[in-house]
């Protein structure tokens, strides 16, 4: 992977112990409030790349690396634990033991992908901890699991295929992760090709050399269709909600807007208000459409 030296200049990287297993690599920079961006599958700290820099003449910035993925630690797991190690919870406690341990309390989250997913729970589990988060790209998971169909299973196969039980999509994927690239990164849901640069690609694609990184993104899957929706249920029952303003960005292009009703479905499981548009993209917003996302961040976190 990538130096962080080249890429992001003006930040100063840190690794931080989170838990007696877990390390969390990640970058901090800038001034303000804190802001704690977290990312999707299968990339790293680096799809912010195109708007970090900006973003730290208004925030103190901090970018971090998801544990499984990237620079992070990648604990075991298994079907025996219900992939707890990944569940959206446990990440979540990753977020507030690292934002503690950098001095900060209260804070707000710009989250995307499998990054939204864990900063939903962490609204959940700890709002006295989040100011305000912003979602790109997702519905709620428990409404997506929910509401499939065969248009968004078609779409969205990845998520199908990698929950299967180890290590059948480790090995396919480690085999031949060149035809895993060209198949997710080379349209549908994400935008069609042209819109990343193939330095990103090769970035998120380096991980899939390692086989720890690789069982860790299938086991984020596979609690996500697990011990994810256990707990997802468990808080629908008990009627625990986001309780912090809420802003929702999805693409036009992409496979939310054409399967869910994206506000809705956060308006259903918020307290507090939920904001939010289509924006000229596919999946990967942040790539894609930075200046509109870097416009809709000043405005709802400076609100």
């Amino acid at each position: 992977m990538s130096s962080d030296a080249e890429m992001f200049p003006s930040f100063t990287e840190f690794n931080i112990a989170v838990s007696p297993t877990v390390t969390i690599y990640g970058l901090k920079a800038g001034s303000g409030p804190p802001l704690l961006l977290l990312h999707g599958f299968p990339q790293t700290h680096h799809i912010w790349r195109k708007i970090a820099p900006e973003l730290t003449l208004y925030f103190t910035v901090i970018l971090m690396d998801l544990r499984g993925y990237g620079w992070s630690s990648k604990p075991p797991s298994s079907a025996s634990e219900q992939h707890k190690p990944y569940s959206k919870s446990v990440m979540a406690t990753d977020c507030t033991s690292l934002m503690s341990k950098l001095g900060f309390e209260k804070f707000s989250i710009l989250s995307h992908d499998r990054g939204a997913r864990v900063a939903h729970k962490l609204c959940v589990d700890f709002p006295d901890r989040v100011e305000r988060v912003m979602l790109l790209d997702i519905a709620p998971t428990l409404a997506m699991f929910e509401k499939t169909d065969q248009f968004f299973a078609t779409a969205y196969w990845h998520w199908f295929f990698l929950i299967q039980p180890a290590p059948f999509p480790e090995k396919l994927l480690m085999a031949n992760p060149s035809l895993f690239e060209e198949r997710f990164f080379g349209g549908g849901y994400s935008g069609g090709p042209g819109y990343m640069s193939q330095q990103a690609i090769e970035e998120y694609m380096a991980q899939f050399g390692d086989e720890a990184a690789v069982h860790a993104m299938c086991e984020d899957y596979r609690a996500g269709a697990g011990i994810d929706l256990v707990e997802a249920r468990e808080d629908r029952e008990k009627g625990r909600k986001i309780k912090c303003p809420v802003r929702v960005l999805w693409g036009k292009s992409g496979v939310i807007e054409k399967s869910f009703d994206c506000l809705g479905e956060w308006k259903a499981v918020s307290e507090g208000s939920v904001t939010g548009e289509a924006v000229e993209s596919g999946h990967y917003i942040a790539e894609q459409v930075p200046d509109v996302l870097l416009k809709h961040v000043r405005e709802f976190f400076a609100s």
